[in-house]
């Protein structure tokens, strides 16, 4: 088991989450927290198609909420690898579509205005049930992957000595997935499961599960909200946190394994 790598200061974090900062936020030693992994490096194929991805992609998953801003241009093109140029264009295009809004001024910049789709907007939320008739085979398929990259993430995080900053991430993350509204439960509950993917280190492993994560998103947000599955679901959260910080790989494991499979058995019941 690994020590302790410093102590957690969930207020100071929390405020820092809310500002959608912590892409780029490290503790007074220089540590950074990990890089959200919405915002890797582009790589192949257009610049400007897969950047206009990465944008969608982290106001989808609530990386960037509506009313946050999008880090400063020139980190966001340092950690995406593309030119300012193809960035201001994605932004431009996003712009245009009604995603983003650039404001001027000391406290300007790009902010997210709209995320879609919306859970409990308008007509009130997607038919869960055909949403997953909708995906036929491949919910099974990313249900299953889900497991596998969920679990071994968590256990990653927990076999690693995390920074006092990725600890302080991790319980910040943990204290806002227990939100109750039906509008940002959602959102609070992937920003938690994307900490944990970034705490194991992996970028690749981050990446593939932000990835299967906006798979399901529709399909999960349209999840019935039910207290007691909520109850049993924040629980499970706490604990693979804990056993992340407490150094248990295979606590941590086996935890995400039976939330994963809670889960997926909720979803797979939809499709009767």
């Amino acid at each position: 088991m690994r020590g302790d790598a410093g102590t957690v200061e969930p207020v100071a974090t929390a405020a820092r989450v809310a500002g959608g900062e912590l892409v780029s936020t490290g503790d007074a030693g220089g540590t950074a927290v990990p890089a959200l992994p919405v915002w890797r490096p582009v790589r192949g194929g257009n610049a400007f198609e897969i950047t206009v991805a990465r944008l969608v992609q982290a106001i989808k998953l609530g990386m960037v909420r509506v009313g946050e801003r999008l880090p400063a241009e020139r980190e966001l093109a340092e950690r995406l690898q593309v030119s300012r140029v193809t960035l201001r264009e994605a932004i431009a295009a996003l712009r245009d579509a009604g995603y983003l809004e650039s404001r001027r001024g000391r406290t300007g910049g790009t902010f997210v205005v709209s995320a879609l789709p919306a859970p409990g907007a308008g007509g009130g939320r997607p038919d869960a049930g055909e949403l997953a008739r909708e995906m036929g085979d491949s919910l099974h398929d990313a249900l299953d992957f889900r497991r596998v990259l969920e679990s071994g993430a968590a256990a990653l995080a927990a076999n690693r000595s995390l920074s006092a900053p990725e600890r302080q991430h991790l319980v910040a993350a943990l204290a806002a997935s227990r939100d109750r509204d039906p509008l940002t439960r959602r959102v609070s509950d992937s920003r938690l499961h994307l900490a944990i993917a970034a705490a194991s280190g992996s970028p690749s492993l981050a990446a593939a599960i932000a990835d299967v994560q906006l798979t399901l998103d529709r399909l999960l947000a349209a999840i019935p909200v039910i207290d007691r599955n909520l109850d049993h679901s924040d629980a499970q959260h706490s604990r693979v946190v804990d056993a992340i910080l407490g150094g248990d790989p295979e606590g941590a494991r086996s935890m995400m394994e039976e939330h994963c499979d809670g889960t997926a058995e909720l979803l797979r019941g939809l499709l009767v």
